[in-house]
């Protein structure tokens, strides 16, 4: 299964072509077969995506996971939990006790 894959041009999140248009969920991506290098060209140029490129993919019970590491992360968020991120808002980020 290929599918297709960019970052929309207003907010930068990573998207995935529906068949009709762009999701932020991978869920929604349908497979592009060889037309994926057409269907990129076509919406880099109208703007409507930035960078977009096929990536290789399957479809299971869980839903449509890439199947690099690097578009699953993409895909999918974070490899640690979130919790034991830093977020930048937090006042106490970067204040570390030993």
């Amino acid at each position: 299964m290929n599918i297709l894959t960019g970052n929309d041009l207003a907010t930068g999140d990573v998207i995935w072509w529906t068949g009709e248009g762009w999701s932020i969920h991978v869920d929604d991506a349908v497979d592009v077969g060889d037309k994926g290098a057409e269907i990129a060209q076509a919406e880099t140029a109208a703007r409507r995506v930035n960078e977009a490129y096929v990536v290789d993919a399957e479809k299971d019970e869980n839903g449509v996971r890439p199947a690099h590491i690097k578009e699953r992360i993409r895909a999918l968020g974070p490899t640690v939990r979130l919790d034991l991120s830093l977020k930048p808002a937090d006042p106490t980020a970067g204040n570390w006790v030993i």
